[in-house]
């Protein structure tokens, strides 16, 4: 169950985060292993004059960029699958964004079973239900 939460820099534009929340949720299913039924994805902008890198604004830097989370319960990815995310990520927000800053940036949140959940509970809950079924 991924929570993604995508920040792009410029103005909202309904129609390409539909865009950016379908291709990086079906993007981090494929390579993370997760279920699209159970992945949220929340999409924001920032104004260029307002995001810094290296103490320039965007908008002096003649740039865009990106900030992604993805929250994943700890344990369920390897390394090597959260670097080919990393690297396919990047890729892809490359491409559809495009004139990225090299200092966009992606950060896959390992949280414990017992401190993320949905629906009112755990994963650590959902796992051992799951397992007593069996």
């Amino acid at each position: 169950m991924p929570g993604i939460i995508l920040t792009v820099s410029g103005q909202s534009d309904h129609k390409f985060s539909e865009t950016l929340a379908e291709k990086i949720s079906a993007l981090t299913c494929r390579i993370l292993q997760k279920d699209i039924e159970q992945t949220t994805a929340l999409i924001r902008y920032h104004p260029h004059e307002d995001w810094f890198i290296g103490g320039r604004a965007l908008s002096v830097l003649g740039k865009n960029a990106f900030k992604l989370e993805v929250t994943i319960t700890d344990e369920t990815n390897t390394k090597a699958e959260k670097a080919v995310f990393h690297r396919e990520a990047f890729a892809l927000l490359s491409e559809i964004i495009g004139n990225l800053h090299p200092h966009s940036n992606i950060h896959i949140i390992d949280c414990r079973a017992s401190a993320y959940g949905y629906g009112g509970e755990t994963q650590e809950h959902r796992f051992f239900q799951s397992a007593l079924k069996k």
